[in-house]
């Protein structure tokens, strides 16, 4: 159920625009948050990339639960890609500095990502939704 919440707050930071236009005045919070963007982004970056490895080792599960495998595969995948988009500037200053190669695929993947950063936020919050009413049906 907390992987479902925090996957709902990473979308909301990720696409600001759906947030407030339902809230005009939480551009006060997402201001406070602007600041912790880039860290937030590089942890849930880094946990959305060990979901999938972990989700890739513990294949045998989606003989006996594959709707549970498969939701946590898209979240991983959802939660690495806004993390990447997030956490971007980070990314390149600690991790890919030294490496002009892996700073060009990086800048070809933020380029082709950030077009759609909205439509990846909402699809975030989607599946953070859908992991928590999965966690409440098929575990409780």
């Amino acid at each position: 159920m907390i992987y479902g919440i925090t996957l709902i707050i990473l979308g909301l930071l990720a696409s600001p625009s759906l947030l407030l236009s339902k809230k005009p005045n939480a551009k006060e919070l997402l201001d406070k948050l602007v600041p912790y963007q880039g860290w937030i982004g590089i942890v849930f970056c880094f946990w959305g990339i060990w979901g999938i490895i972990s989700c890739i080792l513990n294949i045998g599960i989606l003989t006996s639960h594959p709707i549970w495998w498969i939701t946590w595969l898209l979240c991983s995948v959802a939660e690495a890609l806004l993390g990447f988009l997030l956490g971007y500037g980070l990314i390149v200053k600690y991790v890919l500095s030294k490496n002009e190669t892996a700073k060009e695929k990086g800048a070809q993947m933020l380029a082709k990502l950030q077009p759609m950063q909205g439509k990846l936020g909402l699809f975030g919050i989607i599946m953070g939704l859908w992991s928590i009413i999965c966690s409440i049906l098929f575990y409780v």
